[in-house]
C-alpha cells in the first residue's frame, strides 16, 4: 500500500506483487491498521518514524487503549542504535505509557514470530468477543486529526503545536505531521520546490520535544538514513525551541 508522493519518488519493492495506491499518506497509514491484525517494524528513517508516531497515536488515543494489537521493532543486531534513538525518543516526548505498546525484538527471528503470535492469540479472542470482523479492524477509532491529510507548507509545519501541554495522542498526532514534512523535504517533489524557493521548514515547540527531536534526527543523518543513496544531505528543518 503506498501514495502518489512515495510512488513519484522512488519505485515499489521488487517483491511486491499487489500494489494498491492510496490517495495520500493519512488513507495510507489507516489502511495498514484498519488490515493489520499486528505491525512488525523494520528500521528505516524519517518515514519510518512518521509511521510509528501515526501507531502510536492510535494506540494511545483513549478509545483504544484496551484494543490489543501487537507492535514489534525488529532487525539486524546492527539496527540497536537506530531503536535505541527511537526508543529515548518515545520515552521522552511521549511516556512510558507509549513505549509500552511495542516491543523491541533485535536479532532473534524466531523471538519476533513468537511475540507476534501470542498477541495475535490475544487480537483474535478480543474480537471474538467483541464480534468483531477477523479481516477489518471495525473497533479501532481513529480520529479526525488522524484521517485529514496534512497539506505540508511553511506555515504549516511553524504552525504545528509541538507541546507537552497536548494530549498525549494529539502530540503523537503532530510529531507525525512533523516528520511527514521532513519526509516531503527529503524527497517529494512539492516539499523539495518549496525548501529551494523559501528554505528550510521551521519547527517550534517546547525544548523539552525539540532537544530530543534534533537528537533523533542527527542520528539519523549520521547513519545515512535521511538521503538518497551517494547525496551529500542538506537539512530541509530548522529546529526552534
Amino acid at each position: 500500500m503506498t501514495e502518489p508522493g512515495i510512488i513519484a519518488a522512488e519505485p515499489p519493492n521488487p517483491i511486491v506483487s499487489d500494489l494498491v495506491i492510496m490517495p495520500d499518506i493519512e488513507k495510507r497509514l489507516e489502511a495498514f491498521v484498519r488490515l493489520g491484525h499486528g505491525i512488525v517494524v523494520f528500521p528505516g528513517g524519517a518515514g519510518t518514524a512518521e509511521e510509528i508516531l501515526y501507531l502510536l497515536g492510535l494506540l494511545l488515543e483513549p478509545a483504544n487503549r484496551a484494543l490489543p494489537f501487537p507492535v514489534v521493532f525488529t532487525g539486524p543486531a546492527a539496527s540497536r542504535e537506530y531503536f535505541d534513538q527511537i526508543h529515548r525518543f518515545i520515552g521522552t516526548t511521549l511516556g512510558a505509557e507509549a513505549q509500552a505498546r511495542y516491543q523491541i525484538i533485535l536479532d532473534d527471528a524466531a523471538g519476533v514470530a513468537r511475540a507476534m503470535v501470542q498477541g495475535l492469540a490475544q487480537v483474535r479472542d478480543h474480537r471474538r468477543h467483541a464480534a468483531d470482523s477477523y479481516g477489518f479492524n471495525w473497533l479501532l477509532k481513529i480520529p479526525l486529526a488522524f484521517q485529514l491529510p496534512f497539506k505540508v507548507s511553511h506555515a504549516s509545519m511553524r504552525q504545528l503545536q509541538l507541546s507537552h501541554d497536548a494530549p498525549v495522542h494529539e502530540r503523537a498526532a503532530n510529531l507525525r505531521r512533523a516528520f511527514s514534512g521532513i519526509v516531503a523535504g527529503n524527497v517529494k517533489e512539492s516539499g523539495v520546490e518549496a525548501i529551494e524557493r523559501h528554505g528550510p521548514f521551521e519547527l517550534q515547540g517546547d525544548a523539552t520535544i525539540m532537544r530530543p527531536l534534533d537528537e533523533l534526527l542527527q542520528s539519523f543523518v549520521a547513519q545515512g538514513r535521511m538521503k538518497l543513496a551517494g547525496a551529500k544531505y542538506t537539512p530541509c528543518y530548522r529546529l526552534v525551541a
